[in-house]
């Protein structure tokens, strides 16, 4: 059994959703599905949230404007009325059930964050009807399945959750199992859950590839299939270097780590359900379906070069706290990570030395931290320094920490281009080295390194 996971660049229209059809229809093993909402749809829930919630006029445009677009992509993508008229009365019965919703929020003047998280889940759940019935019409048994019902049981973060596997794997074996068996392809909503009792929770936003994860992990899959409208992982980003290379291999862990630092192939922590049952993921290309795509398992072999692939982030920002001894003090990083926590805001990196903490962080969260840290200032911190003209820079392959003269090719390479490096992280992996440059000379970083190791 397999699970296939397809997101919302492989949803965008009609023609999107057909080419899915065909991909699932022409699998020979055993399938489940997991879907993400119709590509622009949970943007446009997010925005329907905050203009609700300013007034109950807005409402019915929204459901306008959700119903026309979900009625546009039905509309060309069914051979047979039968079926085309099955999707759009479920689709219709999901609308009344948001319409309420936002009307509530209206009247109450209140979004709770389990409320928000529900009104945010309906691109999937209707997703996953108009698919579902796409492969009706195609002759195959399928039923659309709402993680909330099937027993995707999450902690109670509610837009970061965490899935509870033991829960979900009971759940599973119970609710989905015997469908697959049956030969019936069940479609199942990605991106959120459900409290143990019962409460919405979405795993964040791209967070469907961990769904993906999750459901594969519950179902014994062998493996997990992440459907894109990309090859896979590249060398580098093709948009700053042209001749960059499709990643055959990558371990759980290189993916792990491209994916948190930069790259938007795979949410970060898909690979944290798998790695426990060693299910093997492997990203395709909808548009290429027969090509390999890359692979993601346990203890890929190396490259010669080492290096396997090179990402990188411009929406970051680094605190530099100054003070004689703070490197040194006992609890001054506990009581910052404490601040910043509490706040929601998560700390990429640390690099310390005897007189200053650097905290790496998204760069959306720089100002509050900073704000939030400024008070501390005149005693044991004296300054406080807010950097935001800054690139991470990413260098990922299995082997960094234990082969020699690795880090003295990187560094060379940039070096060359007489581009100063502000700061370097390495030994906290064993696969990556990180490093910030100023964003104008990011590419010309990126293209020095890759032209140095491929």
């Amino acid at each position: 059994m397999k699970v296939m996971k397809f997101g919302g660049g492989c949803l965008k229209d009609a023609d999107h959703f057909r080419r899915v059809g065909d991909v699932i229809l022409s699998e020979k093993d055993k399938a489940v599905i997991v879907v993400s909402a119709i590509s622009g749809v949970t943007d446009s829930l997010v925005e329907a949230v905050r203009l609700a919630a300013a007034s109950e006029r807005h409402v019915p445009g929204i459901l306008r404007d959700l119903r026309e677009r979900h009625r546009a992509v039905a509309d060309r993508v069914f051979r047979n009325s039968a079926p085309h008229a099955g999707a759009l009365s479920a689709a219709e019965a999901k609308l009344k059930k948001l319409e309420r919703l936002l009307y509530g929020i209206s009247y109450t003047e209140e979004i709770t964050p389990s409320v928000r998280a529900h009104i945010l889940s309906y691109g999937e759940r209707l997703a996953t009807i108009i698919l579902s019935w796409l492969i009706r019409d195609g002759g195959r048994e399928s039923v659309p399945l709402e993680a909330d019902r099937i027993g995707i049981v999450t902690d109670e973060s509610f837009d970061n959750a965490t899935a509870i596997l033991t829960e979900v794997k009971k759940s599973l074996a119970r609710r989905v199992a015997p469908l697959v068996h049956q030969g019936v392809i069940p479609v199942i909503t990605g991106y959120f859950g459900c409290t143990k009792n019962g409460k919405i929770t979405t795993f964040g936003r791209n967070g469907s590839d961990y769904s993906a994860a999750v459901v594969a992990y519950g179902l014994k899959a062998s493996v997990l299939e992440i459907w894109k409208d990309v090859d896979g992982f590249m060398s580098a980003d093709p948009k700053i270097v042209k001749e960059a290379k499709s990643v055959r291999e990558l371990s759980y862990y290189e993916a792990a780590e491209l994916s948190y630092f930069g790259a938007k192939i795979l949410y970060p922590r898909t690979v944290e359900p798998l790695i426990e049952k060693n299910i093997p993921l492997r990203i395709k290309n909808l548009f290429e379906p027969r090509r390999r795509g890359t692979l993601v398992r346990t203890g890929t072999s190396e490259r010669r070069d080492i290096i396997k692939s090179i990402t990188y982030n411009r929406k970051i920002s680094v605190l530099r706290i100054y003070g004689p001894g703070v490197g040194y003090r006992p609890g001054i990083l506990a009581d910052v990570g404490r601040i910043l926590a509490a706040m929601g805001i998560n700390i990429y990196s640390v690099i310390t030395s005897q007189t200053c903490i650097n905290l790496l962080l998204d760069k959306s969260d720089s100002e509050r931290s900073y704000e939030a840290l400024r008070a501390w200032v005149g005693g044991v911190i004296e300054k406080i320094v807010r950097e935001e003209d800054i690139a991470l820079i990413g260098v990922v392959g299995q082997g960094l920490s234990k082969r020699q003269g690795v880090a003295a090719k990187v560094f060379s390479a940039v070096a060359r281009e007489k581009i100063n490096v502000e700061m370097i992280s390495s030994g906290a992996s064993e696969v990556a080295y990180y490093f910030i440059v100023r964003k104008a000379d990011l590419e010309r970083a990126i293209r020095a390194v890759h032209h140095e190791f491929f």
